[in-house]
């Protein structure tokens, strides 16, 4: 069984852990949260895969599109770009990401949120 570099984050503990002991990277489009994971907050079934994988959670509230559409369209895109940026890297394991869009990435291109995406991460050390 091949495992995704990065998998999904969810439980409002992991992000209570994340928004109390988190290093924290401001962009004018999103904010970068990076913790190091703690797999005891994990569901037991998750547990034992937690060392293998680097964990993400997004954030994009209705006050940044009223479109629910418009909204998983961006977290799409943001997604496939992490997945894709951490597949490469394998040494980041047991890492929690938290990634929350600001209102001002609702009009953003694409690339524009990409390039402050890949900056907080290199701000963060998490760059290739």
């Amino acid at each position: 069984m091949v495992l995704p570099a990065t998998m999904r984050l969810r439980g409002h503990r992991c992000f209570n852990r994340l928004h109390r002991s988190s290093k924290r990277q401001d962009g004018t489009l999103m904010v970068l949260r990076v913790a190091a994971g703690d797999s005891n907050l994990l569901r037991r079934e998750l547990r034992r895969i937690e060392e293998k994988t680097c964990r993400c959670a997004l954030v994009i509230s209705n006050k940044v599109s009223k479109r629910a559409v418009m909204r998983n369209r961006l977290r799409r895109l943001l997604h496939d770009h992490l997945r894709r940026h951490f597949e490469r890297r394998n040494d980041l394991t047991g890492q929690w990401l938290l990634l929350s869009l600001r209102p001002e990435a609702a009009e953003a291109e694409p690339t524009q949120l990409l390039e402050e995406c890949d900056s907080l991460l290199r701000r963060a050390g998490l760059d290739l």
